[in-house]
Order: C-alpha cells, then sequence, then structure tokens
C-alpha cells in the first residue's frame, strides 16, 4: 500500500521507469496511477535537464479532494476510509444553477454504454453490459429523459461546489437495491430480487466530505396485457375487430412507466437513510432540481451527526469484542491448563502402572532363571532355552524410558497468562 503523498516523493526522486521496477509494474501503468491518485509527474526530459541544472522545480502535490482515491496497491488492497468528515460547508450566497449546455462527465457516452445491453424484452429495463456507469435504471423509451435529468441534477450540485463522482474503491461505499414501483403498497420480501441492472460502484454527490448516494430509476406499474396474434399488447390500446372473432388472453405484467424517481440515500454501512422525490403523470422533476439540491445539503448536515454516533458505537463495540476475545483467550488458557494437569496425572499413573508391571515380569523372568540353576542338567538346558524364547518375545523393556516419555504440566501446555488466577473467566 502506497499512498498518494510517499507515489509523488518518489516520482520527483528518480526516473518513472525505476519507481515501476519497484512495484514490478510498467512505466505506463504506474503513470496511469498517478493520474487516478492526481499526483503530478515530471515531464518528458526532466531529468536530462535536471543533470545540467535546468529542471524546473516540481509541480506541488495538489489537496486530496472528497472523492480522490488517497492510495494505491498492486494486490488491491483497500484502505480504511477516514473517519474525520468534515460538516458541509453551506453555500447560501451561491444560486443552485442549472447549465443546460453542459454534459457532466459521468452522462458524456453514457447513452452508448447503455444501449449496449443485454437481450431484454421489448420496453424491459436495459441491462448494460459495463458495470462501472453512473447510478440509472431506465428503459430504452426513457433513457434520454433520464439521462437529461441526471445531467441537470448533477450540474447543480456542481454549482455550488459538490462533486458527483462514482464512488472511489477505497471508501467502501454500497449502493441502494432500487424499489422501483410506483405505487409502493407494502414492504417487499428481504428475500425478493428483482433482476434490474445495477452499477459495481455507487454514484455519489459529495457535501462537503460527506458522501450521499444518488440514483435515478424509472418507475414501473402493473399493467394489463393481452396476447393479440403471437404478442403482448397494452390491453387498453387493444382494439377488437368487427366482423371476426380474436382468440385472445390477457395477463398482468409490470413494465416501466416513463416516470422517473430520484433517491437519495447513505452510502455508509452504519447509517440508514434514504429519500426521494418521484414524478406523477401532471408533474416532472425537472423543476424540483434546486429544492432536491437543498434537501441533500440539509441531509448531509444531519448526516455527519449520524456518522460520528455510528463510529463511537462502533468503537464501541469493537472494544466489546476484544474485552470478549480476550475473555475467550483466557478461559481458553485456563481450560488448557487444567487440562495439561489432568493429562500429566493420568499419564504419570499409567506410567507407574507400566514401571510396576515391568517390574513384575522381570523379577519373574529372574526367578525362573534362578530356578532353572537348580535342576538337573538336562532339565536346566531346556528351562533357559525356554526362558530365552519368553525373554525373545517380549522383547527388551526399560522402565525408565516410560518415565522419561512423562511431561509436566507446563510442557504440555505453557500458560498465555501465567500470572493470573486460574479461576478468572
Amino acid at each position: 500500500m502506497i499512498s498518494r503523498e510517499e507515489l509523488y516523493r518518489l516520482v520527483w526522486s528518480e526516473p518513472m521507469t525505476k519507481v515501476a521496477q519497484r512495484f514490478e509494474v510498467s512505466g505506463s501503468y504506474l503513470a496511469r496511477v498517478c493520474t487516478v491518485l492526481n499526483v503530478p509527474r515530471p515531464e518528458r526530459g526532466y531529468w536530462s535537464k535536471l543533470a545540467v541544472g535546468k529542471a524546473p522545480k516540481a509541480d506541488p502535490l495538489p489537496e486530496a479532494r472528497p472523492g480522490d482515491q488517497t492510495s494505491w496497491s498492486k494486490d488491491g488492497e483497500l484502505p480504511m476510509p477516514p473517519k474525520l468528515r468534515l460538516p458541509p460547508r453551506r453555500r447560501l450566497d451561491t444560486p443552485v444553477r442549472i447549465p443546460r449546455t453542459k454534459v457532466h462527465g459521468l452522462i458524456r457516452g453514457a447513452k452508448e454504454h447503455f444501449e449496449n445491453s443485454r437481450p431484454v424484452d421489448e420496453g424491459a429495463y436495459l441491462r448494460p453490459f459495463k458495470k462501472l456507469l453512473v447510478d440509472v435504471t431506465t428503459s430504452k423509451a426513457c433513457l434520454d429523459k433520464a439521462l437529461d435529468f441526471a445531467n441537470d441534477l448533477f450540474n447543480a450540485f456542481g454549482s455550488v461546489g459538490h462533486r458527483v463522482v462514482i464512488a472511489p474503491p477505497d471508501e467502501h461505499l454500497h449502493g441502494t437495491t432500487p424499489d422501483e414501483r410506483e405505487v409502493r403498497s407494502k414492504e417487499r420480501n428481504p428475500y425478493y430480487h428483482s433482476g434490474l441492472w445495477s452499477p459495481n460502484r455507487p454514484t455519489v454527490v459529495y457535501i462537503g466530505s460527506v458522501a450521499i448516494g444518488v440514483s435515478v430509476v424509472e418507475m414501473s406499474e402493473e399493467v394489463l396485457m393481452r396476447h393479440v396474434n403471437g404478442k403482448y399488447i397494452r390491453d387498453a390500446d387493444y382494439v377488437p375487430p368487427v366482423r371476426s372473432r380474436d382468440y385472445t388472453w390477457t395477463t398482468t405484467r409490470t413494465l416501466p412507466t416513463g416516470r422517473l424517481r430520484l433517491i437519495a440515500y447513505s452510502p455508509y454501512w452504519r447509517v440508514t437513510w434514504s429519500s426521494d422525490w418521484q414524478e406523477t403523470k401532471q408533474k416532472s422533476l425537472r423543476p424540483s432540481v434546486k429544492s432536491i439540491v437543498q434537501s441533500v445539503e440539509e441531509a448531509a448536515v444531519d448526516m455527519v451527526g449520524k456518522l460520528e454516533e455510528a463510529d463511537r458505537q462502533a468503537e464501541i463495540q469493537r472494544i466489546e469484542r476484544e474485552a470478549a476475545e480476550e475473555r475467550r483467550r483466557r478461559e481458553e488458557d485456563r481450560r488448557r491448563v487444567e487440562q495439561s494437569i489432568q493429562d500429566s496425572k493420568d499419564h504419570l499413573g499409567k506410567v507407574i502402572q507400566q514401571w510396576s508391571h515391568v517390574m513384575s515380569v522381570e523379577r519373574f523372568l529372574v526367578g525362573v532363571e534362578q530356578r532353572a540353576h537348580e535342576l538337573p542338567d538336562d532339565d536346566r538346558g531346556a528351562v533357559l532355552e525356554r526362558l530365552k524364547l519368553a525373554r525373545d518375545f517380549l522383547g527388551t523393556q526399560d522402565p525408565l524410558e516410560f518415565f522419561r516419555s512423562w511431561k509436566t504440566p507446563e510442557e504440555r501446555h505453557r500458560p498465555l497468562y501465567p500470572n493470573t488466577d486460574p479461576n478468572e473467566a
């Protein structure tokens, strides 16, 4: 993991090719990393000029803006998001403007990507192949309208200094699953899967350093459809023949309405908040853009306190988890100490029993050998031969080996908390 400050220091201390070798990447790839992290780098010919003392001064490292990626790792590790969040600065003296001719960066080229969609039924929601796109859910018929509205909204935010970007990968912000139903009569099953397209990362607007997720979705409605001549049409559009009879039937389907809903929500895992605005048949969302911007600004101010409280609760939970883990470790250590004592006692008892058995067998064999020497020569030879067979059958048994195999409790388990009362949990 390397910070943008460290990368800045490296690229101005030695040529890009040498810096790239450190990370086992190409110079062109590292140049793209510098672009992503907004790190200025020397121009072509800089090092030759430096060798003769004619190189210009290093370009200063600009401050990171909200939404900028601030570190990079070749193996893909991501840094934890910064906990310090500044309250958004109000810009009440700056009017919200909607420059109609300006195309926002997230909207530029987006239409082509949305039209490059997986096959869908006629009139259904688009499912573009590209996953790193502005968060807009719409049908093809409503695509221009949805992108135009998103463009107006994003430019309105920009007119008062708020950045709208696709969430940077190092902040761990999450998107939302929009409820596209125009009439939300009841809560959906928590396991419901809509199958709608969703981007890899959410679209967020930074109010100060606070991110607010924004999602534009074309709403849906239940429509009575009639199957006529091999395809479905809206039942309201059906005109029955005058002189013949159609064999048709009807069914209900969920279809996009052409009306939009804007969802603003908290992209932070620990804070739950959302608000939405939606069109009606009589009223468009466009006239509400300025009031939406003001509402999101107010929500961001409240979000600061919620995030601080969420961080406080998370810290309390972290301390409690660590304390619980410490208690678990102590309890496990105490259990293993007690087990090692018991195992050591049991093993020592077995060693004593084995010792006693071996010594008893040895006394028996020695006794046989002594008695054999008292027998006549013919009998003595037969007994001693048989005694040899018995010794070979039993094998050599050194009782000291049994004792050497015994382990003390400390040899079985070295306590992690040697000075702790074993009765403590």
